[in-house]
């Protein structure tokens, strides 16, 4: 079965739970459109908190999304489709959007690349908010707005970019220097660092 066969059966597949189960409906739509919303407040929040932790996880949260949206044009380059349904007959779409370049997905790289930092900053019930990016990929797919190829290569960039942004860039000179502009002190810095060391010597 060739990739773009199971892409769409696997579209097919999840979008056609939406008529199968309608009550769900209301609730990916919510997902899919509103909680980005959520998203921007919880943002404000961290960035505006006492906590400098949150102010850099804020901050490496930001610059995963850049990472990742570069990424993504790249990977447009290579490969692009429309929208499901504008590509396919008896889609079950729930929401309004413009035909375009659907490939990776925009609403995906957002929420990972946020979700997965605050994940791997919080640790611990910081997993809800992995769980939060995977509902937002497959509401992307309940409504009809992207296929699941777009979802996954969009979580896969955003996944990549968190960890790259996690593990280096706060030990830049560079970052340093961006961080203390931000008010944030050398101690701080390096207490955060002491904080993401501890963190990966219990991983193993």
């Amino acid at each position: 079965m060739a990739l773009s066969e199971m892409n769409s059966n696997s579209f097919r597949m999840i979008n056609n739970l939406g008529k199968q189960y309608t009550e769900l409906n209301p609730f990916f739509v919510f997902i899919a459109e509103y909680m980005i919303f959520f998203l921007v407040l919880a943002v404000l929040m961290f960035l505006f908190s006492r906590s400098n932790k949150n102010r850099i996880m804020v901050i490496c949260a930001f610059i995963a999304l850049v990472i990742s949206e570069i990424m993504a044009k790249i990977a447009g380059k290579f490969h692009s489709n429309y929208q499901p349904f504008a590509e396919l007959p008896n889609v079950n779409k729930l929401v309004e959007k413009a035909v375009n370049n659907s490939f990776p997905s925009d609403h995906t790289i957002i929420f990972f690349s946020f979700c997965i930092t605050y994940w791997l900053f919080k640790r611990g019930w910081g997993f809800l908010w992995g769980i939060l990016a995977v509902l937002v990929g497959i509401s992307r797919i309940w409504v009809g707005v992207h296929y699941p190829a777009d979802v996954l290569v969009g979580a896969i960039i955003s996944i990549v970019s968190a960890m790259i942004v996690y593990k280096i860039v706060l030990k830049l000179s560079l970052t340093k220097k961006f961080l203390r502009n931000q008010g944030v002190g050398e101690q701080s810095i390096l207490s955060a660092l002491s904080k993401q060391k501890k963190g990966q010597s219990k991983d193993y």
